[in-house]
């Protein structure tokens, strides 16, 4: 027999309407006039006097912005009124990520803030509210992948850029422990001059067509580390680091599948970006063939690499500075050729890729008569 407070649940959600406020967005919507004071204002969704746009119409409420809720929940967009930027904010429970704060506040501050080699996303500000945990403040990013590479060169620099970052956290000693495809994002001022939709990223900022979008050929684009809720900072004088297994989005290493044994988290990291581009851009044969086809062709050139990262042993991985170095070295034997050359996935079909084709190399006489690199690295 169901608890009296499981059905009260139940039949407070049979009432809702389609599109209405739900639990965690009430949580935005108390702290709507804190936040404006703080300097941040919400959608129109999350104000106090907010009524849905397409009450009276036979639209569904998908189709208008105010009826885009929330994807996360202890996250929320918003734009900073001082200059109009926009930006994210996040609750931070300290349960669940007892050191991001503290992990994000270092990055962000001086002398790691200015360090080229850092990729750890900036933190903008920290909204204290009475009683109630702080939030963070960061740019409004967008996911690494989206939109899709058009160019090896474009994934040359995006894979360079994040060992890159992962390699500048463990110098400085601390293992991100969640380096996964979701925490991985793409600074998208560049890209996206008149910023976009921050649920439908696809959408303009105002819901009224696409957003209006550059390639990252054109103009080169900063790839950033997020959600250091995992992370931990350790002391070298202590020794190898070792600690219990914290799983994040990738549950698949093979050091975390022996229950709670303390392991180094450093070459879980190694495996993490292993593991996403294996999974991403080379898949295994479905028939358990000994050998790999790549979801995109052409991507051969990394997998002696990958499969270093991805060792059963965590002892045999390279190290992150033995990653950036052997990358550094794949690197210099492609050709500007193969940078930029179209990534193309190996189940399209010929007319299809052959309208694709004519398209990317239309597109690639441009950018050699516009000298725009091979490798479109941001200045």
């Amino acid at each position: 027999m169901q608890s009296q407070g499981l059905k009260d649940f139940y039949d407070d959600v049979a009432r809702m309407k389609p599109g209405e406020i739900d639990g965690p967005e009430v949580w935005w919507v108390e702290r709507q006039e804190a936040l404006e004071q703080a300097g941040y204002i919400l959608r129109p969704r999350y104000r106090p006097d907010w009524k849905p746009s397409w009450a009276g119409t036979k639209k569904h409420y998908r189709k208008f912005e105010d009826g885009q809720g929330l994807r996360l929940r202890l996250c929320m967009d918003a734009t900073r009124i001082s200059d109009g930027k926009p930006v994210m904010l996040k609750r931070l429970l300290f349960q669940e990520g007892p050191y991001e704060l503290q992990i994000n506040r270092r990055f962000s501050s001086e002398p790691l803030s200015s360090n080229p080699r850092n990729h750890c996303a900036p933190l903008l500000d920290v909204i204290e509210l009475p009683n109630d945990p702080p939030i963070m403040v960061h740019l409004l990013l967008r996911p690494f992948y989206n939109p899709q590479f058009q160019t090896f060169g474009e994934f040359v620099t995006f894979f360079a850029q994040v060992c890159e970052g992962i390699q500048f956290m463990h110098e400085n000693h601390v293992a991100h422990r969640d380096c996964t495809s979701e925490n991985i994002m793409l600074d998208p001022s560049n890209m996206y001059p008149e910023s976009f939709h921050p649920i439908k990223i696809d959408r303009s900022k105002d819901f009224s067509g696409k957003a209006k979008k550059f390639t990252r050929t054109w103009r080169p684009t900063r790839y950033l580390l997020i959600d250091f809720g995992l992370s931990r900072q350790y002391d070298p004088a202590n020794g190898p680091a070792l600690d219990e297994p914290l799983r994040g989005g990738d549950k698949s290493a093979p050091e975390h599948q022996n229950g709670e044994t303390p392991c180094d988290p450093f070459p879980t990291d190694v495996y993490y970006l292993g593991n996403l581009v294996r999974e991403d851009y080379i898949q295994v044969s479905w028939f358990h063939c000994s050998e790999e086809i790549c979801k995109y062709d052409g991507f051969e050139f990394m997998k002696p690499l990958i499969a270093d990262m991805v060792q059963q042993d965590p002892k045999k991985r390279p190290t992150m500075d033995e990653v950036v170095a052997s990358f550094a070295e794949v690197r210099s034997k492609l050709s500007a050729w193969k940078l930029r050359s179209r990534m193309a996935r190996n189940n399209e079909i010929w007319p299809v890729a052959a309208w694709k084709g004519v398209g990317h190399w239309y597109r690639t006489i441009g950018y050699i008569l516009s000298r725009k690199a091979a490798i479109p690295e941001p200045k």
